[in-house]
């Protein structure tokens, strides 16, 4: 990985770390109301499922665009970030086309996939200090996408 301009650490945000928490709220409202509702309502369950995937989608992309974002910042341009940056988009909009119990398993699955390349990432990118709030955010989208998807 290359070189990043400066070798200061990008700090903290507290919005962005109380907006960041806001966030799980799709996640953890969407997998409990897909159980809720069950087979009771299928119009309503199909919703529920269909916005728990989009929005999943939506985050695994945007966690994609920070690799851009990040990598903006080098001295010496690598292909790697930018490949990252698209690969979780194209599989995220997969995802939201296929079954809902496939889709949202595929989701959490990149979530976690996601987390691991960035443990390994960030720190090269000087966002090491983001890793601690990207694993509890993952960790619960996650999770959410995986009861999601056994409860679709």
């Amino acid at each position: 990985m290359s070189s990043v301009v400066g070798a200061t650490a990008l700090p903290l945000n507290p919005h962005a770390l109380r907006l960041a928490h806001a966030g799980l709220a799709p996640f953890v409202v969407g997998a409990a109301l897909i159980w809720l509702i069950g087979d009771r309502n299928l119009d309503a369950h199909g919703f529920a499922t269909f916005a728990l995937s989009a929005y999943a989608s939506l985050v695994i992309s945007f966690l994609g665009g920070i690799h851009w974002g990040l990598a903006f910042r080098q001295t010496i341009p690598s292909p790697q970030p930018f490949v990252w940056g698209i690969a979780p988009l194209l599989l995220a909009w997969i995802a939201v086309l296929m079954p809902a119990y496939a889709g949202l398993a595929l989701q959490g699955a990149l979530l976690v996939l996601g987390y691991l390349l960035d443990r390994r990432l960030y720190p090269v990118l000087g966002a090491s200090a983001w890793l601690t709030l990207r694993f509890r955010l993952s960790a619960i989208a996650a999770l959410s996408c995986f009861l999601a998807a056994a409860g679709s």
